[in-house]
């Protein structure tokens, strides 16, 4: 026997389904809504994968998860979407996410405090997660899986507006010479390999407005336009990057696609479906 949808044992309605929105107890500024699927019993054993995926400068967050309820009902994932306001730490702060780090705030360790809360009350693979982000959350998924790779299960990069390389020539943001030094953590490029790896954007996605960094910009640095002029060179030049280190990409450019998140998220659907199919498998066998 299942508990109806939307009713459980020790959660409320408002837990199932299309969750309520909440707090992130770890910095009650963040917050996050999920999807469970109608088949989530707390009365039985089986654990569920999890995909978090991430806004866009416009934080549609209830929106990026709509994107995903069918593909949650289909692998039986639930899906973590959380919210970065605009406003922190500063005033009309719109990119803080994007560099993961702004001021005194990681937003590396927000998402995995997040995660960590969801994997206190349903039964989650939470060990490695999906990870996709579109525009400004493809910002946040690269650079994320440079700090976790080991937390991942698979990551889909969509189209984001300005990329850092995985380049040891160059400081970051342009570059990952010396992460370490900001982040305190080390690159493993060994760990990465073993990340399936997605990049999407629209055929048509080619604007140059609101991308372009020059001196006096509050993202100048030198390099700024080492990865090329607009999104598509950026994406390839990100993609090289990758090869280069022997990580291996699957890309899809989708066309007649602009910057959309809607026109993209079907091969993210796919390759996330995929992955999971190919997990299940080896851990069948395990």
């Amino acid at each position: 026997m299942r508990s109806e949808p939307g009713h459980g044992v020790h959660l409320s309605y408002y837990d199932f389904g299309r969750t309520t929105v909440y707090a992130c107890q770890a910095d009650s500024r963040f917050c996050y809504c999920a999807y469970i699927p109608e088949n989530y019993n707390e009365q039985a054993e089986n654990r569920y994968a999890l995909a978090v995926v991430v806004h866009g400068t416009d934080r549609g967050m209830t929106a990026y998860r709509e994107h995903f309820v069918d593909f949650a009902e289909a692998n039986d994932c639930i899906v973590l979407a959380p919210l970065f306001p605009v406003g922190i730490p500063s005033e009309g702060n719109l990119t803080n996410y994007k560099l993961i780090k702004a001021g005194d705030i990681r937003y590396d360790r927000i998402l995995l405090a997040m995660v960590e809360e969801m994997a206190a009350k349903y039964r989650l693979e939470a060990e490695r997660f999906l990870l996709y982000g579109f525009s400004g959350g493809g910002h946040f998924a690269h650079r994320f899986f440079y700090l976790h790779p080991k937390r991942l299960a698979g990551v889909s990069i969509g189209a984001p507006g300005v990329v850092t390389l995985l380049d040891p020539a160059h400081d970051y943001w342009v570059g990952v010479r010396n992460l370490e030094a900001t982040f305190g953590t080390r690159l493993e490029p060994e760990a990465m390999r073993a990340v399936p790896v997605h990049m999407v954007i629209g055929a048509e996605d080619k604007d140059r407005w609101e991308i372009t960094i020059k001196p006096g910009d509050a993202w100048w640095m030198e390099g700024a336009a080492l990865a090329g002029a607009d999104r598509q060179e950026r994406m390839h030049a990100l993609k090289a990057s990758f090869e280069a280190q022997g990580i291996a990409v699957r890309q899809d450019v989708v066309a007649g696609v602009g910057h959309s998140a809607a026109g993209v998220v079907g091969p993210v659907k796919t390759f996330f479906s995929e992955v999971l199919r190919e997990r299940r498998k080896a851990q069948a066998v395990a």
